[in-house]
């Protein structure tokens, strides 16, 4: 069976081997234009995206319960003859 403390060390290894490696500074520039073109492309973050997925549900529940109002609504009136 595998060991998952094998895996850690190799990974630690690996780290380690990179960081003295120009990949080291590859890694670095890449991560910095990445974030460049992140922020170009005017993304949101999971937190945010969470809170205005609430804010539309509670939204449709609004516009569900106004929308079955009117019905009401307007199905009395046209009981009532139609009159305002």
């Amino acid at each position: 069976m595998l060991n998952p403390q094998f895996f850690e060390d190799v990974s630690a290894r690996i780290a380690k081997v990179v960081a003295a490696t120009p990949a080291a500074e590859v890694e670095k520039n890449l991560r910095a234009m990445l974030a460049g073109l992140f922020a170009k492309l005017d993304l949101v973050t999971r937190e945010e995206f969470d809170v205005q997925r609430e804010v539309l549900a509670c939204t449709r529940e609004k516009l569900t319960a106004l929308e079955a109002r009117v019905a009401e609504l307007e199905a009395a009136r046209l009981a009532s003859g139609g009159q305002k």
